[in-house]
């Protein structure tokens, strides 16, 4: 196997990640009540296009709250068959560039999501991205990605586990990017993980870190999730 350039990695993936059909947890409804549901304002009559749905955690989650109307776009046949029954038919498996230039005939959705997603992108492609998302959504509606965050120290656990990543990102740079693509970041939030006492005791290092470093990230999670809309100014 001939590997030239990161997105032959690709070739490997699906045994890379082990895909396997997730179980959506009680832990993980909360994750996403926290990290998207609330913060993006959501209610049952939201639509939400998820861009890169893997195995369809995040559908499933949708589909458990009670939203009528979600769709992905994933390119990895793989990941969509081991989907829990029924997800399959919300998704399209091909290329996310021919589904985005296809908009114009498709109900266009209130939030767009990309978790893990935005780093496999070169940073201009991903600024191409997000000028192509406005295609698909409505106006006064919310993107929402999650990318890891090497503002923290943290960071470089997700961002060099995987080689097929190709940019990196902190709160500022992601700001940057996002209004190189026209959009105003709402709020910067942490992807937070583990149970209280770990939340608690890392909570007491940032802060002890805040007191003693000169520089300090704007989040200090390894993972930091942007809110971003449409700048009207554009």
């Amino acid at each position: 196997m001939a590997i030239e350039k990161p997105e032959d990695f690709y070739k490997v993936y699906a045994a890379f990640k082990r895909y396997q059909t997730p179980v959506l947890k009680d832990k993980h409804v909360k994750w996403y009540d926290r990290e998207f549901w609330v913060p993006a304002q959501c209610g049952p009559g939201t639509s939400v296009l998820e861009i890169g749905s893997g195995t369809g955690e995040f559908l499933s989650y949708l589909n458990h709250k009670g939203v009528t109307r979600f769709h992905g776009v994933e390119q990895d046949p793989e990941a969509v068959r081991v989907m829990e029954p029924g997800l399959a038919a919300h998704v399209t498996v091909g290329d996310l560039w021919d589904y985005l230039d296809g908009a114009g005939a498709r109900e266009p959705f209130d939030r767009v999501v990309m978790l893990d997603v935005l780093e496999h992108f070169p940073a201009a492609e991903g600024v191409r991205l997000l000028k192509k998302i406005k295609d698909v959504l409505r106006p006064g509606g919310l993107v929402v990605v999650r990318v890891p965050n090497m503002g923290s120290p943290w960071g470089g656990i997700h961002q060099f586990a995987d080689l097929t990543h190709q940019s990196a990102y902190t709160a500022q740079s992601l700001e940057q990017l996002g209004l190189a693509a026209g959009y105003k970041t709402r709020a910067f939030l942490p992807q937070r993980r583990g149970s209280p006492f770990r939340r608690l005791a890392e909570d007491c290092l940032h802060g002890v870190l805040s007191r003693i470093l000169t520089t300090t990230p704007v989040v200090w999670t390894a993972n930091i999730i942007a809110v971003l809309e449409v700048d009207g100014g554009d």
